[in-house]
């Protein structure tokens, strides 16, 4: 439990001194964290269920033990700002890119602070580590949180936690042996808990979303165009629209029905 413990505060203390300490446009709200067992049986349907390729944490690290995963709302300005209109605002476009550079620095930060209490860890970048073809990723930080117990999926396939889905998940792989967090049964998702909202449907920009299937290339399409839409910053392929002006944005809104 100490070294629990001892990894929460690190991811959160990381994430509070961020801003300041790389002079980032984007905020973030306190993060939470959900530990996995390496040798969960779900992390093998996911073979299944996401990809036939998707890893098993020992792909990523021999001698796996745990999955840390973790959760970084944005600021709900940030939010805000990406309700009108078909494209992603430049925050919203901005947040995508700077929570992927804290990821992957929280990451190795991490495996550094884990080395020093005897352990190792893999470091494992934000995102881009998808086929470009079937635009599935060999492993999903969303379906590791899972795993974790951290949420659960909604209609628009994003992850619910208690913080809602308006933000970036984050994972990583240790040989430490951590007590994993137990996984709930209740859904998070107001249609899938009681067949109402489907405001997420609502708000799909390019027709992806419907209540009983996804086009991912389509939904990858207009990502594609908002990232020429902001051509001027690093790769910003992210729409979000499903995400934001929901009652799941920052909250878990079952708790609330």
């Amino acid at each position: 439990m100490i070294i629990k413990k001892r990894i929460k505060n690190l991811i959160s203390q990381f994430v509070k001194e961020y801003p300041d300490k790389n002079n980032t446009e984007t905020m973030w709200q306190e993060p939470l964290t959900a530990f996995a067992d390496a040798k969960d049986e779900l992390f093998y349907e996911l073979k299944q269920y996401v990809s036939p390729t998707h890893a098993l944490p020992v792909d990523l690290l021999p001698g796996a033990e745990t999955v840390v995963t973790y959760f970084i709302p944005f600021d709900k300005t940030i939010a805000k700002s990406n309700i009108e209109g078909p494209e992603a605002s430049r925050a919203w476009a901005k947040a995508y890119i700077e929570t992927n550079k804290l990821i992957l620095d929280l990451n190795t930060h991490m495996h550094n602070e884990i080395q020093a209490l005897g352990y190792n860890s893999n470091i494992m970048p934000a995102t881009h580590n998808f086929d470009v073809v079937k635009l599935i990723s060999d492993w999903s930080h969303r379906h590791a949180a899972y795993v974790a117990g951290l949420g659960k999926f909604g209609l628009n396939n994003m992850l619910i936690t208690e913080k809602g889905c308006c933000g970036r998940f984050g994972s990583f792989v240790t040989d430490a042996q951590i007590e994993a967090d137990e996984r709930k049964i209740s859904e998070n998702c107001l249609y899938k808990h009681k067949g109402i909202c489907k405001k997420c449907v609502d708000r799909c920009v390019n027709d992806a979303l419907k209540v009983g299937s996804f086009d991912r290339h389509k939904c990858y399409g207009m990502c594609l165009f908002n990232d020429k839409l902001h051509s001027d910053l690093s790769i910003s392929d992210v729409c979000g629209k499903c995400l934001v002006n929901v009652p799941c944005s920052f909250v878990n809104p079952v708790k609330k029905a």
